[in-house]
């Protein structure tokens, strides 16, 4: 039973506040539970643990404590004291003086309240106590008489408004003992943050359940016996419109009740946690929510038309509902609310309708206890900026099987303390009803994931210790029935979760990580777009970084054909706006919005790249396909930023990004040659609509073109607003990543010279001077070490058609020094071989 408290009623103060900062505290408040320790005793023993130790424990469990506050610390310097003699102040009519016993000494104190007599247990303030209200006691003269300490009232100790006499204690207590453990005010206030997922812990009791886990004592039950109700002659009638919103309503009629203040002690716990009492009824289903979890809300029967409780959304013609605070609350189409027959009479879960409002007048009751959907109770409170100690527990999930226990518990007090008669029937429907879950754990996985032995009789006691019912299905294999309130507990993980926190985090051993000594394996394609970037940078490329998100017009404005796959974009369901509405399927026109922004600042010497994933669509409800690619472009001078004497007015060419492609793969590994099966060649029938005649090649690995390499057609760059000749390459790195490379090797230099000899040939105008090297390189003749094109002419005294291609072949020997006749052989027959190939002829002028 709550604490006994003599003959006196406790004060407590509520600060008026602007209604910004009460709206601050009350937010506040309900982001935590607080209970006071003699409240949880009520539902499970802490013998043997410190208010200290139990928000210790509380913390490691999960629950973690934000405060601990020790209610009433200043009476500790007050005592008990016995009134032994009272005789008259021989110089005031008014007041007494008291020979009063502290239980270590007598001592004199003059006094002036009216109900001080012999035999009186009274509180007494000793020289050098201070009152709540800053007041210092000392030793004084009162008249001309000693007064050594000072007998007080209520009002004077802060307990009370009432100043008529002195407080007059139980006449069994003995002198000398702390007020406030007289008084059995020894108590504090633990605050817990909790957790969104953890709505079971927003009560006493389920605080309570917490700490029996530790101390091993039994829970004790909310209430004994639950009265079943069947909803026959109630007088009364409920329908559920929206089961799915409302998977429970409950709900008893009361009457004969007495409206008046409620118990002292109800009104301490309250006040204690932070909850102003009201009167008996409304602080009964304030006391019960706090206790049990379950918000409750008592109507004035009386005004509920045509008696009925009708669970519903509104109607297309009710637009608003006055509720309790005053204040006309809009209703919008998805808000659940509670109606009688007629109209709405409260915001369900959030908050009740003036309407129907308990008053002094009211003699009959209806008390709801119910179960709403936690998105539709949170959407209504944030909406209308209602947040409550009910609408906090209904948005976190409130168990459904708790509706009747707390109805139960609150007709109880109700009868008990208000004088009222309960209906021996009443309401409880409960379409939503589903069946508890189960969930397999295996003791195996439970030790491998904790790193420590635990024993199966310790994991079905910890677990059945917070409401768990454990059932052996195997060996090592366990079926755990999860209880309705751990709307948390879904899969085995959480229940090892559960056993983690309960064995105590601070007690799994900690255990040194395997670190293995090999290096991990570097996904390929990220090592390859880090080394690209590291080449291209040396050269003088700038990495740019794009958004993902283009706009839909980029295919029409590279001129992309109506049926190219790359048309397929993937739309996104929600952009941040139509410039981002689409995944892109090309990374070049984000590199021409990055030059004609850059050039708008007058930056137009500009060499970008960029790396990152294209998206086509494929069929409709399937993923799209992702495809890393590279891009990179070129405009402005050959050689930014140098010295204008030497390099003024060079532009780049087409030669140039040639030159950074070759350069690039040669030093990937990836050069153009039969090893890689890497070839330039021109892109005929296969030329991109953005890449300009004449001006394309296409990359090829084998048969499969992988990119091409050319010029920004002149139509797309003035679609982007440039105004400068653009070149680009780009190339399908999911290609590329799977051709091997060309290993590095180590050879020593040379330790005989090399010499070298030249060929000047006539060959056709269409014959590209790179299939000259390539045949050269493909005869394979000994001694050859290298093969140059160092000059193409074209001009008289050649004939129209006709150009003149040099070639530079160098010959060394790795054993002797090479005479000239073997390098002549040698070289005869490649030139032999260049003129029967390419129907070539020496030019006129030049010997061989």
């Amino acid at each position: 039973m709550p604490p006994r408290v003599q003959s006196f009623k406790i004060l407590y103060t509520i600060e008026l506040t602007p209604s910004n900062t009460l709206k601050q505290r009350q937010r506040s408040r309900i982001e935590s539970m607080k209970c006071t320790v003699s409240w949880l005793q009520q539902f499970t023993s802490t013998d043997g643990f410190t208010t200290a130790q139990l928000a210790d424990r509380l913390t490691m469990l999960g629950l973690e404590v934000d405060s601990v506050e020790e209610l009433f610390t200043a009476l500790d310097f007050f005592i008990t004291a016995k009134v032994v003699t009272v005789t008259k102040h021989p110089d005031a009519d008014k007041l007494t003086l008291c020979q009063v016993d502290t239980g270590s000494d007598l001592i004199q104190v003059v006094c002036g309240a009216p109900n001080v007599r012999p035999g009186m247990i009274s509180p007494l303030a000793l020289p050098g106590t201070i009152l709540p209200d800053g007041t210092k006691i000392k030793k004084a003269k009162v008249r001309g008489v000693e007064s050594c300490g000072m007998l007080c009232s209520a009002r004077e100790l802060g307990l009370s408004t009432d100043h008529g006499g002195i407080m007059e204690l139980d006449e069994r207590l003995q002198p000398g003992q702390p007020l406030r453990q007289a008084l059995q005010l020894v108590d504090a206030v633990i605050e817990v943050d909790l957790t969104p997922n953890r709505p079971d812990c927003a009560s006493v009791r389920g605080i309570a359940r917490e700490i029996s886990s530790f101390t091993g004592t039994a829970l004790k039950p909310l209430v004994g016996q639950v009265t079943q109700l069947s909803g026959n002659d109630t007088g009364f009638s409920v329908t559920i419109e929206e089961p799915e919103l409302c998977p429970r309503y409950a709900a008893r009629r009361l009457t004969g009740f007495r409206i008046g203040p409620s118990p002292e002690w109800m009104q301490q716990r309250l006040a204690a946690v932070g909850m102003r009492p009201i009167n008996n009824i409304v602080d009964i289903t304030n006391y019960v929510m706090l206790e049990s979890g379950q918000p409750l809300h008592a109507f004035d029967f009386d005004t509920l038309k045509g008696q009925a409780i009708v669970v519903r959304k509104p109607k297309s013609t009710e637009k608003e509902l006055v509720t309790l605070d005053g204040n006309s609350r809009i209703l919008e189409a998805d808000t659940l609310l509670i109606c009688d027959a007629e109209r709405p009479v409260a915001l369900a879960g959030v908050m009740g309708g003036l309407n129907s409002e308990i008053t002094e007048q009211t003699s009959t009751l209806l008390l709801e206890s119910a179960c709403f959907d936690p998105i539709s109770i949170r959407r209504t409170a944030r909406r209308l900026g209602l947040p409550s100690e009910a609408s906090y527990r209904f948005e976190r999930g409130v168990d459904p099987d708790l509706a009747d226990k707390a109805l139960q518990r609150a007709v109880d007090l109700m009868v008990e303390l208000t004088g009222a008669k309960a209906d021996p029937d009443g309401h409880d429907q409960y379409p939503g009803k589903k069946p508890l879950l189960t969930v397999a754990l295996r003791m195996k996985r439970l030790k491998t994931l904790l790193g420590m032995d635990i024993s199966e009789d310790e994991v079905v006691r910890m677990l059945s210790s917070i409401g768990f019912e454990l059932t052996l299905k195997a060996s090592g294999q366990f079926e755990v029935l999860v209880p309705s309130f751990r709307v948390d507990i879904e899969r085995e993980i959480d229940l090892v979760e559960e056993v983690a926190r309960l064995v105590g985090f601070d007690t799994i051993p900690a255990t040194q990580p395997l670190i293995r000594m090999d290096s991990p394996l570097e996904d390929p394609m990220r090592k390859l777009c880090r080394e690209i970037g590291s080449n291209l940078t040396s050269q003088g490329f700038y990495e740019a970084i794009n958004y993902s998100f283009v706009v839909p017009t980029h295919h029409d404005m590279v001129g992309l054909a109506a049926d190219d796959h790359r048309r397929h974009a993937v739309r996104l369901l929600n952009p941040l706006n139509e410039e981002q509405s689409v995944l892109r399927t090309l990374l070049l026109p984000g590199l021409l919005e990055n030059i004609e922004r850059n050039s708008s600042f007058q930056h137009t010497d500009i060499r970008l790249y960029e790396t990152g994933k294209i998206f086509i669509s494929r069929e409709l409800g399937k993923l799209p396909e992702e495809r890393m690619q590279l891009c990179a472009v070129m405009s402005g001078l050959r050689y930014p930023k140098a010295e204008p004497i030497h390099f003024s007015g060079q532009k780049s060419e087409f030669a140039d990004i040639k030159g950074a492609l070759t350069q690039l793969l040669w030093r990937l590994g990836y050069p153009f040659n039969q090893a890689t099966g890497l070839s330039l060649e021109n892109a005929t029938g296969t030329q991109p609509p953005y890449c300009k005649a004449g001006v394309c090649l296409a990359i090829h690995a084998g048969s499969q073109v992988i990119g091409y390499l050319g010029a920004v057609d002149t139509s797309v760059l003035k679609a982007f607003s440039v105004k400068q000749a653009v070149y680009f390459f780009e190339i399908d790195l999911e290609y590329l990543v799977h051709i091997p490379r060309v290993e590095k090797y180590f050879s020593g230099l040379a330790r005989y010279p090399a010499t070298s000899r030249d060929i000047s040939l006539v060959v056709p105008e269409q014959l590209a001077a790179g299939e000259l090297l390539e045949s050269v390189r493909a005869q394979k003749q000994k001694y050859v070490e290298a093969a140059q094109l160092f000059d193409v002419y074209r001009g008289e005294p050649l004939a129209q058609g006709e150009k003149s291609v040099s070639l530079s072949i160098t010959y060394r020997s790795s054993n002797a020094t090479l005479d000239d006749a073997t390098v002549d052989k040698i070289h005869n027959k490649i030139v032999q071989a260049l003129m029967l190939q390419f129907n070539a002829r020496y030019r006129k002028g030049l010997d061989v």
